[in-house]
């Protein structure tokens, strides 16, 4: 009770004292009103806060979906059109294409409902309401409860909260924690399960630039993508059927065919995934001097060998696409937040902050500071090796994220035999069928060796199993590699299939008895014990003192405006169209164009080739009505918005509440922002909505999308 009126009082005391920079925050849409309506609409905004986030009526947030889980979309139509990030839908695109289809290299343009393309799995998820429940989740809490009380407290206050909602068969209630568990809010929300495949572009345009240009301004990338959601006939949500038809939305986005000009107000509204923008200058310096550099350096090797295998032959280019992608994705980010945390002295400013906040807080929290350098200090090693072992077993060699995944099978077994075990294998075989899809042993194999190697050399004895350790010490990881590609079952789909098509406990021991299954259980029990043990202890006690001094903060600083850290929570976050200055003597203007595309321009390069038809089109000027005021066709331009992963696919909303847009990046300089937001240097990168269409009627003539859309001219 205490902490809520506390955080409700700083935040509006800020709000009447502070300006923050334009561009910095990630807001609760409900809250719009008391905090932000006032700055948006000083900043050119025309709409209000009703019409941005309404529970009795239509609104924007309506029209905002959460993609999968992972990603953000938006309704553009009154047929349940969807916009998203072409990187969005790139695994359903890759499931749906063949070497005969490839809709990954030619694009995908359904002629009708008919032709859209099911995907079993993809959900798209509604906000309903958003209610704070912090008054219930903290009833009982006491300051001098330790963390495990606490918690245990407000899960049980929690549960009783759940039972006071009525939810229907397709809605879902979250609970999630704010400021570090200082508050607590609800969401209700409606998920819609039938999602189908619209239109895509082809790789040349959805990808131009590809891993080269990841992150990197000037961008001309067409990153989006097309889906429908389906409902039931009555307009509500249902499982897929062909009797399902397009959803009619309580709202969509009008697409504007004015675009925007730098200094204009714009919006992105979305799912930010995770930001850490209140940490302490101790876990900021592990960050940069020794967790991103160990995961850089082993994706960075993992990707020099898949690279190989891709560039030599197409067919394992098209299944490792995705992958590819996503494990580059990460690295190079982590590339770009370490140089830009180094480059804004993110370090020195937390450093300075802190001692601010120790010349002015209450007795009380004298010793945050000096108690969080103890804690970083004992938990480094342990976080070094928790995360070089997700990245080695669980995040780059497929072949131990299997055995893991089938462990769980073993444990089924043996905690609930041969039901248990069956129950289990039901969910497997379906995973296991997507795995060994795009599953090449021999790229595997190679990256294990590497992997494997770079683990005995880089990691503490301590923390290594005996069969590493007996290997790293004869020189023989290549030939262990060798051993468990040549003998487990694990690595072909047919042999592990007949060992599961076996009675329950033969399979099981067959399992166990694998030579790949028998590493990683070595591995992880060690893990487990040595590693993963303690670091949670530490990582509790972490976590307590940084909700402590989450609160504290708010307390000491009351002329500073605090926002929440990301959640995968609906944010809206807002600034303008501008440039920047990455570094002397170099400004960045914030608008590409279609003649930038052919500047880059590399005949057969599977990063920058352009298609026949993209350059006839260019060359011939036949623009339509796709132009900004020079008679150049848009590509991307640059925003102030504050975003991270989650706001891929997010709309990039203009003054009116039309889309003008379609997030999907960062700039490199600032991929720090999710640590050190920076004004000067933190920009967000997105697709005009103008380059969109022309793709989708000049390029692909899918003329049938364009006349579901409402296209308007706000600006006259």
């Amino acid at each position: 009770m205490k902490i809520v009126s506390t955080i409700k009082v700083v935040l509006l005391v800020a709000f009447v004292n502070v300006s923050l920079f334009a561009g910095e925050g990630m807001w609760l849409p409900q809250l719009i009103k008391s905090l932000n309506e006032g700055e948006m609409q000083s900043m050119g905004m025309k709409l209000s806060a009703e019409d941005i986030y309404s529970v009795n009526q239509g609104s924007l947030k309506d029209a905002i979906v959460h993609f999968g889980g992972f990603c953000t979309g938006e309704l553009i139509s009154g047929s349940g059109l969807i916009l998203t990030n072409h990187h969005c839908g790139y695994s359903n695109i890759q499931s749906h294409s063949t070497l005969e289809d490839n809709y990954l290299k030619n694009g995908f343009w359904a002629k009708s409902y008919a032709e859209e393309k099911a995907n079993p799995g993809l959900f798209v998820r509604f906000i309903d309401r958003i209610d704070d429940v912090t008054k219930d989740a903290m009833i009982g809490v006491t300051d001098d409860m330790d963390a495990k009380t606490r918690q245990s407290t407000i899960d049980t206050n929690l549960e009783l909260i759940k039972a006071k909602y009525e939810m229907g068969e397709f809605q879902e209630l979250l609970l999630r924690p704010f400021y570090n568990g200082n508050q607590y809010f609800a969401f209700v929300t409606t998920v819609y399960n039938d999602v189908r495949l619209v239109g895509t572009p082809p790789e040349s345009i959805g990808k131009f630039g590809a891993d080269t240009d990841n992150w990197v301004w000037p961008r001309h990338t067409g990153d989006f993508s097309l889906f429908r959601v389906y409902a039931s006939p009555d307009n509500k949500p249902a499982n897929y059927s062909e009797d399902n038809i397009p959803y009619t939305p309580k709202h969509f986005l009008p697409v504007s065919l004015d675009g925007v000009e730098e200094g204009d107000f714009t919006m992105v509204f979305g799912f930010p995934g995770r930001t850490n923008q209140y940490l302490p200058s101790p876990a900021v310096e592990e960050i940069v001097e020794k967790l991103n550099p160990a995961k850089i350096s082993i994706r960075e090797n993992a990707l020099a060998i898949i690279d190989k295998y891709m560039r030599a032959d197409e067919e394992i280019r098209l299944k490792y696409a995705s992958k590819f992608a996503r494990v580059a994705n990460y690295w190079k980010k982590w590339i770009g937040e370490s140089q830009g945390l180094e480059k804004s002295g993110a370090i020195a400013k937390k450093k300075k902050l802190e001692a601010d906040f120790q010349s002015r807080t209450a007795d009380k929290y004298k010793g945050i500071l000096s108690e969080f350098e103890k804690m970083y200090a004992a938990n480094v090693d342990l976080a070094y090796t928790k995360d070089y072992y997700s990245e080695v077993t669980s995040r780059n060699i497929e072949l131990l994220r299997t055995v893991g995944v089938t462990d769980r099978l073993v444990k089924a077994f043996e905690s609930g035999g041969e039901e248990g075990y069956n129950g289990f294998k039901a969910r497997l075989v379906p995973f296991l069928d997507g795995f060994y899809k795009d599953y090449i042993s021999e790229v595997d194999h190679d990256v294990f060796a590497e992997l494997v190697n770079m683990y005995a050399v880089n990691v503490d004895e301590g923390y290594q199993p005996r069969t590493i350790k007996m290997a790293k010490a004869s020189n023989t990881i290549g030939e262990l590699a060798d051993n468990i590609y040549s003998n487990s079952v694990f690595v072909k789909r047919e042999n592990l299939m007949a060992l599961l098509s076996m009675p329950a406990a033969r399979a099981v021991d067959g399992i166990k008895n694998d030579p790949a299954y028998k590493l990683y259980k070595e591995w992880s029990t060690l893990y487990n014990d040595k590693v993963a043990a303690p670091y949670n202890v530490n990582k509790t006690k972490i976590d307590s003192l940084q909700r402590i001094y989450m609160k504290a903060q708010m307390e000491t600083f009351t002329n500073k405006r605090f926002f929440p850290d990301a959640n995968s929570t609906m944010r809206v976050t807002y600034g303008t169209v501008e440039g920047y200055e990455p570094r002397d003597a170099l400004m960045y203007k914030p608008f590409t164009y279609l003649d930038g595309i052919v500047e880059k321009y590399v005949p057969g390069d599977y990063e920058f080739d352009v298609n026949k038809k993209l350059l006839d089109l260019h060359e011939a000027k036949d623009y339509g009505q796709y132009t900004d005021k020079t008679g150049k066709v848009p590509v991307c331009f640059l925003g102030s918005n504050h975003t991270t992963g989650g706001n891929s696919g997010s709309p990039a909303i203009d003054a009116y509440g039309n889309l003008i847009g379609l997030n999907f990046d960062r700039v490199w300089e600032g991929t720090m922002s999710d640590i050190n937001y920076d004004v000067d240097i933190c920009r967000n990168i997105m697709v005009d909505a103008r380059y969109i269409l022309f793709v989708i009627d000049k390029y692909a003539g899918a003329t049938r999308l364009i006349d579901e859309m409402k296209l308007v001219r706000p600006k006259g």
